[in-house]
């Protein structure tokens, strides 16, 4: 993620958040955009799932990793191409083979958004271990903040959470699609939503501003609120913050700020070496280990309810000294 076009953004807070009250952008194409159909409107929100379902046991073996390329549209130019990593038949490690036949079993989905200039395979080493661990992980590439946009709208990013849910309207669908390599393989109801910088952005946004009554937790990954707000509303949503107090993109402060307005059970890693994304794509292994680990244990309690995933949760957070944990879960 490039740093100038992330300042530019934080530099124009009060636009953004002007223009995310009045549900546009600077996008050319948002006003054609497809409304956003969740399975369940915002207002209803207090009845989605409220937390971890207790007496789940999360898969303990590792999974091979396949990978599918999907593409939606939103309507106008918001073209969406979404990249899926899965758990897999055959042997665990090794690359993600295109198009896999699905593991045997229900798997929880977690929707990714990658941050501004950014795509979903620069997050490769990270997602793939959440799929390796049982995790169908979905990642839209975003029409104007991603590298390659022909024209990039850095204001944009407050149209993102409809995207967002757009897309995972879209892909829930297939769990009853006939003749679907998912159907019956995905968990609709275990629905997580994770993002890093502009995408953590966006993930706050869908239990802010644009609260999507699906989701049951939230990854923010160096991420702030900025357009978005701190209204976080419907039943209550474990969220788990990472952020690092070098982060010179997003300011350490700027993340905790947000985790601070959090309501609902919570918890924050901080890595007091850590930069912007070292330690999520991969730069930084340690580090990655950790983020890794951590993010792991918390999607393992709250979308599969596995109570002993919480209690190793500390251990993983910890483990070398790398990072601290504020832990409010």
């Amino acid at each position: 993620m490039r740093r100038q076009p992330f300042r530019a953004v934080l530099a124009a807070t009060t636009v953004a958040t002007t223009l995310a009250v009045l549900g546009c952008s600077g996008g050319s194409g948002s006003s054609a955009a497809e409304p956003l159909r969740p399975s369940a409107s915002p207002t209803s929100a207090s009845s989605a799932a409220a937390g971890p379902r207790p007496g789940g046991v999360a898969p303990s073996r590792r999974f091979a990793v396949g990978r599918r390329e999907l593409t939606y549209n939103r309507g106008g130019d918001r073209r969406l191409p979404v990249t899926v990593w899965y758990p897999a038949k055959g042997a665990a490690g090794g690359s993600p083979q295109r198009d896999a036949r699905v593991a045997d079993g229900r798997f929880p989905v977690v929707l990714f958004s990658h941050g501004l200039t950014g795509r979903p395979s620069d997050y490769r080493p990270l997602l793939t271990r959440w799929s390796a661990a049982g995790f169908v992980v979905v990642a839209p590439t975003y029409p104007h903040t991603s590298r390659g946009a022909s024209e990039l709208q850095v204001l944009d990013v407050v149209n993102q959470p409809a995207d967002a849910s757009y897309v995972l309207t879209r892909v829930l669908a297939l769990a009853d699609a006939a003749d679907d390599p998912f159907r019956n393989h995905l968990a609709v109801d275990q629905v997580a939503a994770a993002g890093h910088s502009a995408g953590g952005v966006t993930t706050i946004g869908l239990f802010t501003a644009g609260r999507d009554a699906r989701l049951d937790a939230g990854i923010v990954l160096a991420g702030t609120a900025l357009g978005v707000g701190t209204t976080f509303s419907g039943s209550a949503a474990p969220q788990l913050f990472v952020h690092g107090k070098l982060d010179d993109v997003v300011s350490y402060q700027a993340g905790k700020a947000a985790y601070d307005r959090v309501p609902w059970p919570k918890a924050m890693l901080t890595l007091p070496d850590g930069d912007h994304g070292g330690a999520l794509r991969g730069s930084d292994e340690r580090a990655l280990d950790v983020v890794t680990g951590t993010t792991v244990e918390f999607l393992r309690w709250t979308l599969y309810g596995d109570a002993r995933a919480l209690r190793r949760l500390p251990a993983q957070a910890t483990r070398g000294g790398l990072a601290t944990l504020d832990d409010r879960l």
